[in-house]
């Protein structure tokens, strides 16, 4: 291994140990609890009978809406990570990406802890790589990365926020959306573009549905700060932890990002903050398809291993199905629907920013 590889391998393994621990966690919210759905008291419902299936980019269908988005990578432990929550995702139905693996790209001996086919064949599995990265490797490049893993679909994700605290990281983001236009062309898998905890606007949206993308994952504010990982990394009193600390909380709610993608046509899966089946409801009646989880999922995989992870996916699954039946819905989907109210600082901020929702 390289001089590099221990360094990566070492980023890799704070990056679990801060999100893990819940130090970088946001000071403010998601304001998904501001999304109050609608009593019925005489739904005319069978739990058991609720569908919650969905399909994401043309893969196979999910038994629910639920994404253990990706995390880690690169280490030992990322390696045990990855195969217990790609088989816990396999076991419930569910979706599972890995983290970035541009540690693997870069260090071809570190591939194996993001191979989890041998252990979920079946799971519907999302690879990633950063933009710069990909803007680096073009289209070719991109798509092996995928295939080297036997992923269904690609994701891309935009940190500018934590590259800038981040020591060595990129700080020229120029040429991404052209780049994402030309992968997407001409890649041949499906790509989801995703954020990393500083959410989508609208702005971004539109450059993204302009660029070929239909497919997007918000990873708003209020769950993990990726830029406060980033300062909890940092050596105590240097420029970068100031920036980190002053900026920790730099970024656009997940709710607020949900509503911006959906209003902007892009198949939207909500990540950021989302800790509960109820988080992933309030999300799916903002307009997502889908709600992501990574932290809680990382947490009961330390807790518990496998079967932790297989406990938490379960009752996230099982609170997303009662939610559906208190709010009168026989599908998942048609929480989109269902009657609503929202909250006042949710309602004042998409008012601010023109994205008024009934």
């Amino acid at each position: 291994m390289s001089d590099e590889g221990p360094a990566i391998a070492k980023r890799k393994a704070d990056h679990l140990e801060v999100a893990a621990s819940g130090r970088a966690d946001f000071t403010r919210s998601t304001l998904l609890e501001h999304v109050h759905l609608i009593h019925q008291a005489l739904p005319e419902l069978a739990l058991d009978d609720i569908d919650l299936t969905t399909s994401l980019v043309g893969i196979r269908p999910l038994r629910a809406p639920l994404i253990l988005t990706g995390m880690t990578g690169g280490t030992a432990e990322a390696t045990a990570v990855n195969r217990d929550l790609a088989r816990a995702a396999q076991a419930t139905g569910i979706a599972f990406g890995v983290g970035s693996q541009r540690a693997m790209a870069e260090h071809p001996e570190l591939a194996s802890s993001y191979q989890v086919r041998d252990v979920a064949p079946e799971v519907v599995l999302l690879g990633n790589i950063g933009a710069v990265q990909a803007l680096a490797m073009g289209p070719a490049k991109v798509a092996e990365l995928a295939r080297a893993i036997g992923a269904d679909a690609l994701a891309i994700h935009l940190n500018p926020g934590q590259e800038l605290i981040q020591e060595h990281g990129d700080r020229d983001f120029r040429g991404i959306v052209d780049a994402i236009a030309r992968i997407v062309d001409q890649a041949g898998v499906p790509i989801i573009v995703k954020e990393t905890g500083c959410g989508l606007s609208i702005e971004a949206a539109h450059a993204l549905v302009r660029a070929g993308v239909t497919t997007v994952d918000v990873a708003g504010a209020g769950g993990t700060s990726w830029v406060a990982v980033e300062a909890e990394r940092a050596v105590g009193g240097s420029d970068a932890q100031s920036l980190g600390t002053e900026l920790r909380d730099w970024g656009l709610p997940t709710a607020v990002s949900v509503v911006a993608c959906v209003r902007a046509g892009l198949v939207t899966i909500a990540s950021g903050g989302l800790r509960s089946g109820y988080d992933v409801a309030r999300a799916l009646a903002l307009g997502a398809t889908a709600g992501g989880m990574a932290a809680p999922m990382l947490r009961a995989q330390r807790a518990g291993g496998y079967d932790g992870a297989v406990r938490e996916i379960e009752r996230a699954i099982a609170s997303v199905r009662s939610v559906c039946l208190l709010a009168g819905c026989a599908r998942a989907a048609d929480l989109a629907r269902a009657p609503r109210h929202l909250g006042a600082p949710l309602r004042a901020f998409l008012d601010d920013l023109e994205l008024r929702t009934k």
